[in-house]
């Protein structure tokens, strides 16, 4: 009922928005009187900042067709290397550039599309060879694909890693971000408990939950406050039969981008206001900027029911990892078994989604790392996603990693 509700009112709205960018053009057109005086420009202003709010998004594209090395301008071209039911290793390959570090970075899988880390991806393209996870939108996942909870989550990042080490000489270096630090965390120590060939030399962690029990933050304590019982029963729905993953049970991905939105509610309403008023004063470059980083954000998928939940359960409530407790297929994880990966924390002075220490736990639980092998570093004045995106992860966060990963390659 919950999505079949959304759905009406997104096709309504998708009409709304159609004629408001239809309107908008005819009263910016140069051959309107209209569009230079009065309150046409104001009316104009309006209807683009409606428009684009109200308008449906699909999966975006990463759009990197080309990166800078040494000075020089090198063609780039996404190579899918592995399908999966659930998601996809995607490599960006460098045309005509050889060797570098193998960096598989992982996406969040908590609403939005791994294109959301396109400026993550883009400052390393120059430094390394750069692969991704390409979660997909569980409603577009046939139900006989089956289930994927944190254990498939452990697995697909274990078999990526392996692919990609297979490739080549060199072990890979990962990255999670966000949300994946726990299961990464996990499927890195498996590794070491295994002395599997493709254990990362590196495992670099950036404002993840690692131990939310550091500095709690209005997301965590949500997660705390209400039973297991009441998730199920509130935010979980049923895809509907317009879509391939029909009868599917899924966290909505619009249900995430609504509490995200009501967290920084002024934030947001400030910056459509802002955007109105670079139309009005047709600074469209302003006006753009702010487009894009909402087309991006706006763009939601869904996660499977069974890999919400068992995360509220495992990451949020139960503080498994941590504790020593966390179980893969009815095995533990043991975080004292990562010997052989050299571990980076980075955290965000101002993340109110994942607060300070709670990354930094990653190297207290690693009881047999040598210190010469653990690293940690808070960025000053940044915030959840100035962590992976925006001038400070490119010119302050980005050199850190680089570095790292240098000494441990």
């Amino acid at each position: 009922m919950l999505y079949n509700a959304y759905e009406l009112q997104r096709s309504m709205l998708a009409g709304a928005s159609a004629l408001a960018n239809f309107s908008a053009g005819l009263l910016n057109n140069p051959a309107n009187p209209f569009a230079y005086f009065g309150g046409g420009p104001i009316l104009a202003s309006a209807l683009e900042v409606f428009a684009h709010a109200s308008a449906p998004r699909g999966k975006p594209e990463f759009g990197l067709d080309v990166t800078e090395i040494d000075g020089k301008q090198v063609a780039v071209h996404e190579e899918i290397v592995l399908r999966k039911p659930f998601g996809q290793l995607k490599r960006f390959v460098r045309e005509g550039v050889e060797g570098g570090p193998k960096l598989l970075i992982v996406a969040p899988m908590s609403g939005h599309f791994a294109t959301l880390l396109r400026g993550t991806v883009q400052r390393m393209l120059p430094v390394a060879d750069v692969y991704i996870t390409d979660w997909r939108d569980a409603r577009q996942v046939p139900l006989s694909d089956g289930r994927f909870d944190l254990d498939d989550y452990v697995d697909y990042v274990i078999e990526f890693l392996a692919t990609i080490g297979a490739e080549g000489d060199a072990r890979p270096h990962v990255l999670a971000v966000c949300q994946p630090s726990v299961p990464v965390y996990a499927a890195v120590a498996l590794m070491n408990a295994d002395k599997h060939p493709n254990t990362p030399r590196t495992l670099t962690l950036m404002g993840g939950p690692i131990d939310t029990r550091e500095a709690p933050t209005a997301v965590n304590t949500l997660a705390t406050e209400r039973p297991h019982s009441w998730f199920k029963q509130n935010v979980i729905a049923t895809v509907p039969g317009t879509y391939p993953g029909a009868g599917r049970t899924v966290y909505p991905g619009f249900l995430q981008l609504a509490g995200f939105m009501t967290m920084n509610l002024g934030n947001h309403m400030n910056s459509h206001w802002e955007m109105f008023k670079h139309l009005v004063k047709g600074d469209d470059e302003s006006a753009d900027a702010t487009m894009r980083f909402y087309d991006e954000y706006r763009s939601v998928c869904d996660m499977t029911s069974e890999f919400y939940l068992q995360t509220i359960d495992v990451v949020f409530q139960a503080h498994a990892l941590p504790k020593g407790e966390m179980m893969h297929r009815g095995r533990r994880v043991d975080p004292a078994a990562i010997t052989d990966t050299a571990l980076l924390a980075i955290e965000g002075e101002k993340d109110d989604i994942s607060g300070l220490g709670q990354t930094k736990a990653a190297l207290t639980i690693a009881t047999k790392l040598p210190a010469k092998m653990k690293k940690y570093h808070m960025a000053e004045d940044v915030g959840h996603y100035g962590i992976f995106n925006g001038s400070k992860w490119r010119n302050r966060i980005a050199p850190v990693l680089e570095e790292w990963i240098a000494a441990h390659s």
